[in-house]
């Protein structure tokens, strides 16, 4: 046998393998552009960087986040030299506070980055471009967001309890003493929320804290263990102080601290009450909730005549403003309790034309009872892995119209190239900024079948 060469060194096909980045490296970049999520890219020695909280054109210092193969992931310590478009950003805890990633970028900037997310995933991932492009469908910039989740936890080590929101691209825990996205009953209650949290006998028992604004304001109170009477007495004087409902979720579905308690929001223009309980899926936008409804009811379209599929239903936030324009509307929500709860607001608001089914939209709806007669038209509004096995089945419900709204371009795009498949053609599209100050990116598209 040969002797073996120790002094040989072999190389992977690709070429020498790069020096790892430690996490916390300093680097300086230009940025290139900006990426779907709002962070600018670099190229440096074979690697592509994606950098948090950097416009294209600039030259800035940065700190490495993460690293894998030839991808790195920065943040920015320092703009060496800075884009026109930059402003200062109106939160004191952007630059660290992983809820705003955008706030250094103006607003028409950010809705031109997420019509070019929208339309790029379109185009690449679906082939396809709209007949017509619609309007965003904004609202204020600030002051908007009427829920929120606070991250809780106990630093043993420091005896202290953390309050605040989560860091970007971290787990830690930013204190913030401010909100300027929250609506305003709310930004008082975050503001003060962390010292009344402090001041309980036994902080450890609290898992998070979410708060609330509909027809009243909310405060619920996630806890691992029992609380005690002092602290359930201190959490209630909190509330009366905020004039804020006092909700506890210990094991099983979030209670009412007083029995009797309802949660709700308006939809003025149709005179409709919708009542939830805290956990509930709720828009977080009201005034995009609104214009968003509006919207979709505009696209479909529906006549006094007409029979209307609405999946994924949820609470009834769009088939009870549709139930006042068509014959009969059949809502479909894969959650028996949501199911309930949209029932009970169609009796509440006195709606006779709502049929709500639980089904497990993954499998075949045709042969449902409620789906058999057909309809003329569908709205369905997803999760964020979209809704590719129900898309499948739309072609034989005899609809149409299809209206999809969407809060991931990319599962729209790949269902929208179903659809067309299914002869249906793209008629119009447009984002919805349901969440200004971010890169997240909501759509509707609407499809509209082509004559023979």
């Amino acid at each position: 046998m040969a002797k073996r060469n120790a002094g040989l060194r072999f190389q992977p096909s690709g070429g020498a393998r790069s020096a790892p980045l430690p996490v916390g490296k300093k680097q300086v970049l230009s940025i290139e552009r900006l990426a779907h999520d709002g962070r600018g890219i670099a190229h440096l020695d074979g690697r592509t960087w994606f950098v948090a909280g950097a416009l294209p054109g600039e030259r800035v210092e940065t700190r490495v986040l993460a690293a894998r193969s030839q991808v790195v992931e920065a943040r920015v310590e320092r703009v060496l030299e800075g884009s026109p478009l930059r402003r200062p950003e109106p939160c004191r805890h952007a630059r660290v506070c992983g809820g705003c990633s955008l706030q250094h970028l103006p607003r028409a900037e950010q809705l031109a980055l997420k019509q070019r997310s929208l339309a790029e995933q379109l185009a690449h991932v679906g082939h396809l471009q709209p007949d017509a492009w619609a309007a965003p469908l904004t609202g204020d910039e600030f002051a908007y967001r009427r829920r929120a989740r606070l991250a809780v936890r106990w630093d043993a080590k420091a005896q202290r309890l953390e309050v605040g929101f989560r860091a970007a691209s971290s787990q830690a825990i930013v204190a913030i003493e401010e909100c300027p996205v929250l609506v305003p009953g709310l930004q008082a209650i975050v503001e003060a929320l962390p010292a009344c949290l402090r001041g309980l006998d036994g902080p450890q028992a609290v898992g998070h804290v979410e708060f609330f604004e509909g027809d009243a304001v909310a405060l619920l109170v996630r806890h691992t263990a029992p609380l005690g009477e002092a602290d359930l007495a201190r959490l209630r004087g909190f509330c009366a102080t905020h004039r804020a409902q006092l909700w506890l979720h210990g094991v099983g579905e979030p209670r009412a601290d007083q029995p009797g308690t309802r949660l709700g929001y308006r939809l003025e223009p149709w005179g409709l009450t919708l009542q939830y309980r805290p956990g509930d899926f709720v828009q977080v936008n009201a005034q995009v909730n609104q214009a968003m409804i509006e919207q979709a009811l505009d696209w479909l379209a529906g006549q006094a005549s007409e029979r209307v599929l609405d999946l994924f239903c949820g609470l009834g936030n769009f088939a009870l403003p549709l139930a006042r324009q068509v014959r009969e509307v059949v809502a479909v929500e894969g959650v028996e309790a949501m199911v309930e709860r949209a029932r009970r607001n169609a009796e509440d608001n006195a709606l006779g034309n709502l049929h709500f089914h639980c089904a497990d939209l993954s499998k075949p709806l045709a042969e449902m009872p409620w789906a058999s007669p057909g309809f003329d038209a569908v709205l369905l509004d997803p999760p964020r892995d979209g809704a590719f096995e129900v898309v499948r089945q739309i072609g034989r419900l005899g609809a149409g119209r299809v209206v999809y709204v969407s809060c991931n371009p990319a599962t729209l795009a790949r269902d929208a190239g179903e659809l067309v498949r299914q002869g249906y053609r793209l008629t119009r599209a447009g984002i919805l900024d349901m969440f200004p100050q971010t890169a997240h990116v909501e759509a509707m598209a609407l499809f509209e079948r082509r004559m023979p």
